[in-house]
């Protein structure tokens, strides 16, 4: 039977949500949590995780709107219901091209709280104004203010790339969220969303009484969908969806398992759904890669570049909880911006050195992250899907020769650009190349001595890779032999292909290879 649910699909608002009866997963324990506890809180989560929605409907609660929350968790816990004034920056909308634009949406956000709350005093600089609105708000209403700042960060993330641009924000909005600090004793309650952390010397410097529960274990469920709220309030959904797709209700939720979930923000934590994928996908009853149809920063790709990343470490890195938490080192390390915009997650915790494993938190974000990059990573953006189509068909069919001469050609043209290291430049593109391919890859596979460059197996077939960069291709099949790659294999009943490559840092192309 349909349930004829009401999913809501781009509405990030608690009120309307809720009295234009969407779909609305029960977070308001957790919202009574923090706001009981009070003081001054940081919550960083990925792009199209919930933060919107968890700032309005603090924003419902702090504003006494009782009626929006009734049925809800929070209707039982609390009983005074005191309104209080509540001050909602916004920063999410605008498009940040210059400093006009930041300057601009913040004057736009103080005008209206100033005719809301008290009258705007002319040649006041930005910083004085907000001042100055905490303060009316607090003698108009005898109840100290609530500030709710949603994705303070996007102005500093779209200048990634522009130093002088990202300073000017810097100050910008040091000085502004500096203003918290300052009016403490009129102030309740703060609360900053964002994707991304800049600390220390960065925006909330002069804010350091601010509390980063963005790891915290007891507010890991408040974005996002847990499993037993899926089962608890989407069974049925499920159930329609897996009639849809020909599957049982089981079978269905292990897909979305294996392709929404494993989002976890801290150790030992339960595993989190994307709300927005599978928000989407049990709405369209399809398994498809939602989150990414929503577009990935291109200022991730040129981080990755800038720092010469191996892409194969980004299956299992190791990070400390500092690192994590701060964009502080993101000139030397792009990981906690990977990270911290959701396509890396906490697979495991070593409390002995206290460092957390990375990887990809499920098939979505693994996939479309390795398809995002593989566009960046490759040269000749036209033919790619033909390109791989004949690629894999040649791997499958143990056709080494003719799969070399097109990966051969691929790189024989001028349209791309190699960043830093030429050599890991194209080894991270040869191992995309076989990743989007959809075979089991490994790059610099460990053996008893030394590293195996790369393995490509499928059912009937092993390939070996060695590459090297302005050598020879006979270097590369000498290592091979001498560090016995094959061994590992001795007694596979697929057959095995030796392959050296060797590419040219001045032609940025293939310059020979061979198999044997």
């Amino acid at each position: 039977m349909e349930t004829f649910r009401k999913y809501p699909i781009g509405i990030q608002t608690f009120s309307k949500i809720i009295e234009e009866k969407y779909l609305y997963v029960d977070k308001t324990a957790l919202v009574y949590k923090l706001a009981k506890d009070g003081g001054y809180y940081f919550l960083s989560r990925p792009r199209r995780f919930g933060k919107s929605l968890l700032v309005t409907t603090l924003e419902a609660y702090f504003e006494g709107r009782k009626e929006l929350l009734e049925g809800l968790a929070i209707s039982k816990l609390e009983k005074d219901w005191t309104v209080r004034p509540v001050l909602h920056f916004d920063l999410n909308a605008a498009n940040y091209i210059d400093v006009e634009a930041l300057q601009s949406i913040l004057d736009y956000q103080l005008d209206y709280f100033e005719k809301t709350f008290g009258p705007r005093q002319e040649g006041r600089s930005l910083s004085e104004r907000f001042m100055d609105v905490i303060r009316h708000a607090y003698e108009q209403s005898g109840q100290k203010v609530v500030i709710l700042v949603d994705e303070y960060d996007k102005p500093l993330l779209q200048a990634i790339g522009d130093s002088a641009l990202q300073d000017s924000y810097r100050k910008i909005l040091k000085s502004f969220y500096g203003v918290v600090k300052t009016m403490d004793g009129y102030i309740r309650m703060a609360f900053f969303t964002g994707v991304t952390k800049f600390s220390k010397v960065s925006v909330f410097s002069d804010l350091n009484n601010l509390k980063d529960i963005s790891l915290d274990h007891r507010y890991t469920e408040i974005c996002g969908i847990t499993e037993k709220e899926i089962h608890g309030q989407l069974d049925a959904d499920v159930a329609e969806m897996a009639e849809a797709n020909h599957l049982s209700k089981e079978e269905c939720y292990e897909r979305l398992k294996k392709q929404y979930d494993g989002y976890h923000f801290s150790e030992e934590s339960v595993g989190i759904y994307n709300p927005f994928s599978l928000i989407n996908a049990l709405s369209e009853q399809r398994f498809k890669d939602y989150w990414f149809e929503t577009g990935t920063p291109t200022f991730l790709v040129e981080t990755m570049k800038r720092n010469n990343y191996d892409l194969e470490q980004l299956a299992h890195e190791n990070v400390t909880a500092d690192l994590l938490g701060s964009l502080d080192a993101i000139d030397t390390n792009p990981i906690p911006l990977i990270y911290q915009s959701g396509y890396l997650t906490i697979k495991s915790y070593d409390s002995r050195f206290m460092t957390y494993r990375l990887g990809f938190p499920n098939d979505e974000v693994e996939r479309g992250f390795t398809r995002f990059l593989f566009k960046y990573y490759t040269p000749a953006s036209q033919g790619r899907d033909s390109f791989l189509r004949d690629f894999v068909m040649e791997v499958e069919a143990g056709q080494p020769e003719k799969f070399m001469k097109r990966l051969e050609a691929l790189f024989a043209g001028q349209d791309y650009q190699i960043a830093g290291d030429a050599e890991l430049y194209f080894h991270n593109a040869v191992s995309l190349i076989f990743k989007m391919v959809g075979f089991y890859t490994e790059t610099e596979r460990h053996t008893s001595d030394g590293r195996m460059d790369m393995v490509v197996q499928t059912a009937d077939y092993v390939y070996l890779f060695e590459f090297k960069l302005d050598k020879s291709v006979e270097e590369a099949l000498e290592q091979i032999e001498r560090k016995q790659y094959a061994d590992p294999f001795a007694n596979d009943p697929r057959k095995l292909y030796k392959i050296g490559v060797n590419f040219s840092s001045v032609t940025r192309r293939v310059e020979g290879w061979r198999v044997l």
